[in-house]
């Protein structure tokens, strides 16, 4: 690997950690290359501005989101309503790991970046569209399989629960606990999928 492609994968890997705990707006670029322990020309021989660096940030968080996605709610080896939960608790063991203090990437850029930056906007509605679209495949298997009736609404089912899902998120980082997740999965299986 070159010096070059070196300090570009710093700059994002780092940088990813700086962005997730300072957020979009708190982070700078001086704190970003100085946490890749790079030089400060770096960044701009590498990113076209902050709001390129952005996006690349979201693709590289979006990397983990779909592996998760594909080892709990597209994987075939479960049945489809325990794919629904694993992705869940996937999705709460990796707020655990900091103690709820830094969120989803997705809301946290969701509530601080797309007033000013359309372009990150849109490449967040992708986002929340290939998740949604995700949930809605495990629960039409659900469907499919007898274990929701034929009546159930997956795509609205699926935006609804892609949208509570980032709301309890957010109460989580706000609380520092994982009761509105955990309140959330708990009301999604006792309340919702009934």
């Amino acid at each position: 690997m070159t010096t070059k492609s070196s300090n570009r994968n710093k700059l994002l890997t780092e940088g990813l950690r700086v962005v997730h705990e300072r957020g979009y707006m708190g982070a700078s670029v001086r704190d970003i290359v100085s946490a890749a322990g790079v030089p400060q020309g770096s960044f701009t021989n590498h990113f076209a501005s902050k709001e390129a660096f952005g996006l690349e940030v979201l693709d590289l968080y979006s990397e983990g989101n779909r592996r998760v996605i594909r080892e709990t709610l597209l994987n075939d080896a479960l049945p489809p309503l325990q794919r629904l939960g694993a992705y869940i608790d996937a999705n709460l063991a990796r707020l655990s790991r900091d103690e709820m203090r830094y969120g989803c990437l997705y809301g946290n850029f969701s509530a601080e970046a797309c007033g000013h930056s359309e372009p990150i906007r849109h490449r967040l509605v992708e986002i929340f569209d290939e998740v949604e679209s995700a949930v809605t495949s495990c629960l039409r298997v659900a469907v499919a399989h007898g274990d929701l009736p034929a009546s159930t609404d997956c795509d609205d089912f699926a935006a609804y629960f892609v949208a509570s899902l980032q709301g309890a998120f957010l109460l989580a980082k706000a609380r520092r606990t994982s009761a509105p997740v955990e309140r959330f999965k708990r009301l999604v299986f006792t309340k919702l999928l009934t």
